[in-house]
């Protein structure tokens, strides 16, 4: 790809031996797959993933679900300021639920916490995470930074893509599994960024695990070669229900190379893309996305993604559409004074405005009659 190529030259970056991840992973992130023909053979007799996720240790009252017997549905909700930090101490009787531009009957709001279940998705190409670069020493500090931030009763899972999306660990709290799934990651192999297939393909082998889950992506945002396009990758991510996390890289080397006029403008339009399908993927699962410019910025991203998936209001409703029929519906939340149904000003300790957001997922799929 012309723009990988430019700035590969432009940051003077060494080419590694290509190697790459092993291709030998015994687990997958997800619940098994059909067989395909191009797969390994017997990945389709894998377990289902997490195989250790042991269900007394999910809060069950907080579970993002459906219940198609009795039309029930529960939303993880953050309510963030302009600093992505959590506000907590809404009342339930200002929040308003809309589907498809329907209200709904809430039937309760609460504080939820529990532990986190996460897959690492980060992107470990040859096109730009060289051995030694920049990218490639920027992307071990992201990974291994969040890494340590997890507590002892988060579960989480390492995938690398290239071309191919590669598991490099199953869902556990071993620390030390972690570790080496991490330590993987030294040489790049193939010049490719399947960022597409690898994010839809994770996100719907997620969908069906148990408790508050989230994919951390560590990526460039640049797809070259996935199967799939960007329309097709909004719509499943948005219907696997797996709030997304982007945290975007070398926006600093980016811009040093675009001041020496080594990016060209296709180039540059190539990364602003990228940038803003992070975004869209964030904001429509109900994420967020971050661009770091400096390491000091790390913490504070990584706290942010703390708190957003422990500290959520998770909301129960009662879906007035009785339908079931399969169909992707829209949900909106709002913050409301019921007496008046305008909007509900949030104001801080000093009784000054907050300007604030409300982050949740854009919606579910209902069940068929079958399920």
């Amino acid at each position: 790809m012309i723009c990988g190529a430019a700035l590969l030259v432009a940051a003077g970056f060494s080419i590694g031996q290509e190697q790459g991840p092993a291709r030998d992973s015994s687990t997958t992130v997800a619940r098994p797959k059909k067989a395909d023909t191009d797969k390994t053979a017997g990945e389709s007799d894998l377990p289902p993933i997490p195989s250790r996720l042991k269900k007394d240790k999910v809060d069950v009252d907080n579970l993002p679900s459906f219940k198609s017997n009795v039309d029930i549905v529960t939303v993880d909700v953050a309510v963030v300021d302009n600093k992505g930090h959590f506000i907590p101490g809404i009342p339930p009787g200002n929040f308003r639920v809309l589907e498809d531009n329907v209200p709904q009957q809430v039937r309760g709001v609460n504080m939820g916490e529990a532990p986190m279940t996460v897959a690492m998705v980060i992107e470990f190409s040859n096109l730009f995470q060289q051995y030694w670069g920049p990218a490639w020493y920027q992307t071990l500090q992201l990974a291994w930074g969040f890494a340590s931030t997890l507590k002892p009763e988060d579960y989480v899972a390492v995938v690398a893509y290239d071309m191919r999306t590669e598991i490099l660990t199953d869902f556990t709290t071993d620390r030390e599994k972690v570790h080496e799934a991490l330590s993987r990651l030294q040489i790049a192999a193939f010049s490719e960024c399947n960022l597409f297939d690898a994010i839809t393909d994770t996100a719907d082998r997620m969908s069906g695990i148990e408790g508050r889950k989230a994919i951390v992506l560590i990526a460039s945002g640049i797809d070259t070669f996935s199967k799939i396009t960007f329309d097709q990758t909004r719509k499943s991510l948005q219907q696997s229900g797996v709030p997304i996390y982007a945290i975007g890289l070398m926006q600093t080397l980016r811009e040093l190379i675009d001041a020496r006029g080594g990016m060209g403008s296709i180039q540059r339009m190539d990364f602003l893309q990228a940038d803003n399908e992070m975004r869209t993927f964030a904001k429509e699962t109900g994420g967020a996305a971050f661009f770091p410019r400096f390491q000091g910025e790390y913490g504070s991203i990584f706290q942010q993604i703390h708190q957003a998936l422990r500290n959520q209001y998770v909301i129960t409703y009662s879906s007035s559409n009785k339908a079931h029929d399969g169909m992707f519906r829209k949900i909106k939340i709002e913050l409301v004074n019921p007496a008046t149904n305008e909007p509900l000003p949030v104001k801080d300790e000093k009784g000054k405005p907050i300007k604030y957001q409300i982050v949740a997922k854009a919606g579910y799929k209902a069940p068929r009659e079958v399920e």
